[in-house]
């Protein structure tokens, strides 16, 4: 009986669609601590490779694009009044994936305009903001990630 239910918990966990994305690890390209207020014409910007071989559409919410296992980047941010905006621009189709201080997963393929990405936190949380920034119809390509208040 035990080798049983042993045997059929596997075979759930092995059947449960895995997230290739791993929070847990240290970002790639780096890290910023932010606070209310940074952003005094200034944005915080980031270039690297974004991409990778994982399919973001695995993920919940709407989310498109290829990524890599580890956060491209990470944002420590403290909130106050302002929103929080991260980003992308590339020669390339790009999209954002963010896993939010919340725990749940925000992303955006095209809203700045182009065929580059936005997401905007009107009311943002003091966390952790894990970014991601995939490459739509391509593994790699490269980019700059902002992150600004205006």
């Amino acid at each position: 009986m035990k080798k049983t239910l042993i045997a059929a918990a596997l075979a759930v966990m092995a059947a449960a669609p895995a997230l290739a994305q791993d929070a847990s690890q240290a970002p790639v390209f780096g890290q910023a601590t932010l606070s209310a207020g940074f952003d005094d014409g200034a944005p915080l910007q980031r270039r690297f490779r974004g991409g990778g071989p994982n399919d973001a559409s695995r993920l919940p919410g709407n989310c498109t694009g290829n990524v890599g296992t580890p956060p491209d980047f990470r944002v420590n941010y403290t909130a106050g009044s302002y929103p929080l905006i991260f980003r992308s621009v590339s020669n390339a189709d790009t999209a954002l994936v963010i896993n939010a201080p919340d725990g749940r997963w925000y992303c955006d393929d095209d809203s700045f305009g182009d065929l580059d990405a936005q997401y905007r936190f009107d009311r943002p949380q003091s966390g952790v903001y894990d970014v991601w920034v995939a490459v739509v119809n391509g593994r790699e390509a490269d980019a700059t990630l902002v992150v600004s208040e205006r």
